[in-house]
């Protein structure tokens, strides 16, 4: 399995202190699948660029576009810029070839978000499910750190230890950066809509 999927398992999964944001999830998932691509050597950061390197062969669909979709030019694509631009829409694509994959079935009620019309979507017992709650409860820093970053905790079994690859260290910082941003825009919108509907309404409400 890959850092992204096993990531969209423990989202759905896991509680989180806050209802989990599906733009939130999208860049988190767009920096697992740069993790995956960086301990493959498939790129490299130069600062905070992207480098293509060679091109493994990658079973996961999914993977296999996000190395295609890499900028093979100088000055390259830098690691903010991927978030935003690989992660539009990245969560709805996970969820997708998680049900073609039959990683889920449809039921009346579930507390996961309505996926798609006639009810909703919830994770089925399967090994690969399985296999992510497995690397959650060992508390693999990676998956750790980009739960962390959705303010998904966890009670592990053994603390999650330290990230010691700086390429890695930079781009979870990246991923937390652009979830604040993201954050912060939202809250701005819901400033500027409440300031609004004060002025429509007048001062009698």
């Amino acid at each position: 399995m890959t850092t992204p999927r096993d990531l969209m398992f423990v989202a759905m999964d896991m509680e989180s202190s806050r209802t989990l944001e599906r733009g939130n999830l999208s860049l988190a998932l767009a920096g697992a699948e740069l993790i995956d691509l960086l301990e493959a050597q498939a790129i490299s950061l130069d600062v905070d660029r992207i480098v293509p390197g060679y091109r493994p062969a990658v079973a996961d669909r999914l993977m296999d576009e996000a190395a295609s979709s890499l900028d093979q030019q100088p000055p390259y694509e830098s690691v903010e810029d991927w978030l935003w631009r690989r992660g539009r829409g990245l969560s709805t694509a996970y969820l997708t070839a998680f049900e073609a994959e039959g990683q889920l079935t449809r039921q009346p009620r579930s507390r996961w978000i309505p996926f798609r019309s006639g009810g909703r979507m919830t994770l089925a017992d399967t090994p690969a499910r399985r296999g992510a709650a497995s690397r959650w409860t060992a508390g693999e820093p990676v998956l750790a750190g980009l739960a962390a970053t959705l303010k998904i905790r966890g009670e592990w079994t053994e603390e999650p230890g330290n990230v010691d690859d700086a390429a890695v260290e930079t781009v979870l910082a990246t991923v937390a950066d652009a979830v604040n941003e993201l954050e912060f825009e939202r809250q701005r919108r819901a400033i500027d809509e409440e300031a609004f509907s004060n002025i429509w309404r007048g001062p009698g409400g």
